[in-house]
């Protein structure tokens, strides 16, 4: 769930600028970008990314949404690169016709009490991933959107999934403002709740409960997520936070 949010206290100007001139220590030229991470190279992934793509038995399908699919700090493009089972689905919803593999899911008729799919999103009606026993080889679904972006995609693709697919949670407190990617290490976008991640650290933490080796791979998609966060931070500038504009007669606090 890139759920990603919007950004905060990070200008991005001079980054994004960079990237696409290629402007870098004062030189026109343009940057040129690794083959394989997709990535300027001063900023290139591939010596964290893992030798070969990490095979999974749980399958992962993401819905990308069009704008994040042009995203700068999109985590789904490095997280394909990390694990082989994943599928990618630019879109604003899932329907049939969508994924051929979910469309199976949702024809097919079963009695089997295990769930067969998984989508993650947080809500009083989502289930915490701990308490589920599903059956190697589950369908774990990501949205991939900024917050309100990713609401409106769960919305309109809820009435497909129901028939297959259970909507669980990782550990999140609606009773609290957001952190971001790493709260303790970073803050690159900002989240609406404690507890919410990007797409590639919600699919970590995720895999952890659904993988046997679970623990194993969630380690290695975290420190391949703070290798990435670095790096980005690395070429940001950071600003003071914008003031908070006051109502028509309400007083200034001193």
């Amino acid at each position: 769930m890139d759920l990603e949010g919007e950004l905060t206290h990070l200008d991005l100007s001079d980054a994004d600028a960079a990237s696409s001139s290629g402007v870098d220590g004062g030189s026109e030229s343009r940057r040129r970008i690794c083959d394989n991470c997709s990535r300027p190279e001063n900023v290139c992934l591939c010596g964290s990314l893992p030798s070969e793509p990490i095979s999974t038995a749980t399958q992962i399908v993401i819905l990308h949404h069009p704008h994040e699919h042009r995203h700068k700090l999109s985590t789904v493009p490095i997280l394909t690169k990390c694990l082989l089972n994943t599928h990618t689905i630019v879109g604003r919803r899932l329907r049939h016709g969508s994924s051929a593999m979910l469309d199976s899911l949702h024809s097919s008729s079963s009695t089997d009490q295990l769930p067969r799919a998984i989508y993650l999103f947080p809500g009083p009606t989502s289930t915490h991933i701990s308490q589920l026993n599903p059956k190697p080889g589950t369908v774990l679904i990501l949205f991939d959107a900024t917050w309100k972006h990713a609401k409106e995609m769960v919305d309109a693709s809820a009435e497909y999934l129901s028939t297959f697919a259970i909507r669980a949670c990782l550990d999140c407190d609606f009773g609290e403002t957001g952190g971001s990617i790493f709260d303790s290490e970073l803050i690159l976008r900002k989240e609406p709740f404690r507890g919410c991640v990007s797409t590639m650290e919600a699919a970590a933490r995720a895999l952890r409960f659904l993988e046997p080796n679970g623990p194993e791979i969630e380690s290695r998609l975290l420190n391949v997520l703070r290798e990435m966060v670095k790096f980005q931070a690395s070429h940001l500038k950071p600003m003071k936070p914008r003031p908070k504009l006051l109502k028509k007669g309400q007083p200034k606090k001193e």
